[in-house]
């Protein structure tokens, strides 16, 4: 099997889809509730900028360094959007990231369980050694989110991006490897089985 290739992924509460611009309506909607394109520590396109953004994601899975997914609810509408990204097939290393979510949905058990399917099919199918997370290092909700799924930090780049607005980013990294999954997975599994659980988005 490549090492990125399109799949569906279904859940309880979220399926990830491969992205396509079918999705275009969905995501602008989506995106408008919270005004998501106003966070200035993270990258999330503005609804006139979203058709240009899905061809982006589009371009780099035929590069083969990415693998975008459109995020559905049991409805089957399309609610954000997920990536493999920075792939590395040589060393079975992957990068989950450039994840939304519209404002309704955050801090609910969808994330999670987005997490759970996307680290299960990379260390299970994909035969990773190693995910990766990032985010800005003031991107508190993030980190959070990033931390209560059981990934470690790694450390942090300074000065690693130029944002949209001219100021620098200091990127903090996380990971989790091969040897921790299983009880990464218990972990994901019992807080899924919770009454109310979930992180909120990157």
């Amino acid at each position: 099997m490549p090492f990125l290739e399109p799949v569906t992924l279904k859940g309880r509460h979220a399926i990830l889809v491969p992205l396509s611009q079918e999705h275009h309506d969905d995501l602008v909607e989506a995106v408008k509730d919270g005004a998501l394109w106003n966070l200035w520590y993270t990258f999330i396109p503005k609804p006139e900028s979203m058709k240009a953004e899905i061809a982006r994601r589009l371009a780099l899975q035929e590069k083969g360094t990415m693998l975008p997914f459109a995020i559905l609810d049991t409805g089957g509408k399309a609610v954000g959007m997920t990536t493999f990204m920075d792939a590395d097939a040589a060393n079975r290393r992957v990068e989950i990231g450039s994840t939304w979510y519209r404002m309704a949905v955050q801090r609910t058990a969808m994330n999670t369980e987005c997490k759970l399917m996307l680290l299960t099919h990379a260390f299970e199918r994909m035969g990773c050694i190693a995910v990766e997370f990032r985010t800005h290092f003031l991107n508190r909700q993030s980190r959070n989110g990033i931390e209560r799924l059981g990934a470690k930090l790694d450390g942090i780049l300074r000065s690693h991006r130029i944002m949209p607005d001219g100021t620098l980013r200091d990127t903090v990294v996380y990971s989790i490897v091969a040897s921790e999954w299983p009880t990464v997975k218990i972990h994901l599994s019992w807080q899924l089985a919770k009454p109310r659980s979930g992180t909120a988005g990157r």
